[in-house]
């Protein structure tokens, strides 16, 4: 127990919290794939024998592309444009643009 401790006093703070976050999108993202997969065999399963089908728009498309489109932003900002990053170039501009005044 007393060496977890020393070893989260050791931790970058930032890193630490990029860490978690990256770990909680991989999370998310199994999630993502397996209920739409979930999703996309009970649509399956229910057309199978439908004759009547008229091979319109699956319902699961909805969740599935709505879903991704929250997927899709939430890589962009824990990978691409992280809130610590992003905060510190604002930072450094109006530092520099600052020091004119």
């Amino acid at each position: 127990m007393e060496q977890q401790a020393q070893n989260s006093q050791d931790k970058d703070p930032k890193l630490w919290a990029m860490a978690k976050q990256r770990a909680a999108f991989k999370k998310d993202l199994v999630y993502y794939m397996v209920i739409n997969a979930f999703l996309w065999v009970i649509w399956a399963i229910s057309n199978y024998n439908d004759k009547e089908f008229d091979g319109g728009i699956p319902w699961p498309i909805w969740p599935t592309v709505g879903w991704g489109i929250a997927m899709i932003i939430e890589y962009f900002s824990v990978y691409k444009f992280p809130k610590e990053i992003t905060a510190e170039k604002e930072y450094e501009k109006l530092k520099n643009n600052n020091k004119n005044y």
